[in-house]
C-alpha cells in the first residue's frame, strides 16, 4: 500500500510537471505570435504618424524583443523554474554589454534623437562633427555626408550630437557677403549705385530681405565696401561668383578703380664711411 501511494504521488508530480512544461511551451508559441502582431501594429501606427522608416523599424524590433524577453520569464515561471537567478544573470550581462558598447550605444541613442527631432534632413548642406557636407543618409549609428569635392564622410551620430550643428538649407534662403575695395579718389555714391543696379539685373537675388551695399571701413589703400544679398539656398554659390565678376566688369566700365596694397620705398643715397 505504501509503495502504491509513492508511485501515485510520483505520477501526480510527473503529470503536473508535464502540464507545466506544456503550458509554458504553449504560452511561448502563442506569446511569440502575439508579440509579432503587437510589434507590427505599432510599426504601422508609427508609419501612419509619418515616423521615419528607419526609426519605426528599430522601435518595432525593440518592442518585439522586449515582449519576448518578458514572455520567456513568464514561461519559466509557468514551468516551475525560478526566474530570479535568470533575471539577475540577464541584468549582469546587460550591464557588461552596456559598458563594453558604450560608444556604440551613444551613437544609437543620438541616432534615435536625430531621426526624431530632425535638425537636418537628407539633401541638406550642414556643418556637423567638424565637417561640411550634404546629407545623403541618416542611419541609427552614423550619418553619411557627401563633401563638396564628392568625397564621402561617415560621421558617428555621437560625434554629431555633442557638437554644434549648422544647417545651411533649413530656412530655404541664405545671405552671402562680398567685400570690395575702391580707390580713395573714386566716387563712393557712384560705386554703390552701380552695385544696386546689378542687384536689379539678377532675378535670383531676392528683394525681401532687401539687398544692400555699405561702406565698411577705410583701409590702408582702399575704401572697403561690403555687399550683402539674400538668395535661395541652392543659388548662393552661383550668384555670389557671378555678382563678383559683374562688379569688377562694371567698375572697370565706370572707371572705378579696385586698388591693391602698395608700399612706398624711400631710397636715401649716402657715402659709405671710409
Amino acid at each position: 500500500m505504501h509503495d502504491f501511494l509513492q508511485r501515485l504521488h510520483f505520477s501526480e508530480g510527473g503529470i503536473q510537471l508535464i502540464f507545466n512544461v506544456g503550458g509554458a511551451l504553449l504560452m511561448l508559441l502563442i506569446g511569440i505570435w502575439l508579440a509579432a502582431r503587437v510589434a507590427n501594429f505599432a510599426q504601422r501606427a508609427m508609419q501612419r504618424a509619418n515616423v521615419d522608416s528607419t526609426l519605426s523599424g528599430f522601435l518595432r524590433n525593440l518592442i518585439n524583443g522586449v515582449l519576448i524577453v518578458l514572455l520567456v520569464v513568464m514561461a519559466l515561471q509557468q514551468a516551475g523554474i525560478p526566474s530570479a537567478p535568470l533575471i539577475a544573470a540577464l541584468s549582469t550581462a546587460g550591464l557588461a554589454i552596456g559598458l563594453s558598447l558604450q560608444g556604440s550605444l551613444s551613437n544609437l541613442a543620438w541616432g534615435v534623437l536625430l531621426i526624431v527631432f530632425r535638425p537636418f534632413r537628407v539633401g541638406d548642406f550642414i556643418h556637423a562633427g567638424g565637417i561640411d557636407g550634404t546629407v545623403e543618409s541618416i542611419n541609427l549609428m552614423h550619418t553619411l555626408l557627401v563633401l563638396p569635392d564628392n568625397r564621402e564622410a561617415i560621421v558617428p551620430n555621437g560625434k554629431i550630437g555633442v557638437d554644434s550643428i549648422i544647417n545651411f538649407n533649413r530656412r530655404g534662403t541664405r545671405r552671402f557677403e562680398l567685400k570690395v575695395g575702391i580707390g580713395y579718389k573714386d566716387d563712393i555714391g557712384k560705386a554703390m549705385s552701380a552695385v544696386q543696379e546689378l542687384f536689379g539685373a539678377d532675378s535670383r537675388i531676392l528683394r525681401d530681405p532687401e539687398p544692400g551695399v555699405w561702406t565698411e571701413s577705410l583701409g590702408d589703400s582702399a575704401v572697403n565696401l561690403v555687399v550683402r544679398a539674400y538668395v535661395r539656398s541652392g543659388d548662393v554659390w552661383a550668384v555670389q561668383t557671378d555678382l563678383l565678376r559683374s562688379i569688377k566688369e562694371r567698375f572697370e566700365a565706370e572707371g572705378i578703380s579696385i586698388p591693391f596694397p602698395q608700399r612706398e620705398l624711400t631710397v636715401v643715397q649716402g657715402r659709405l664711411p671710409e
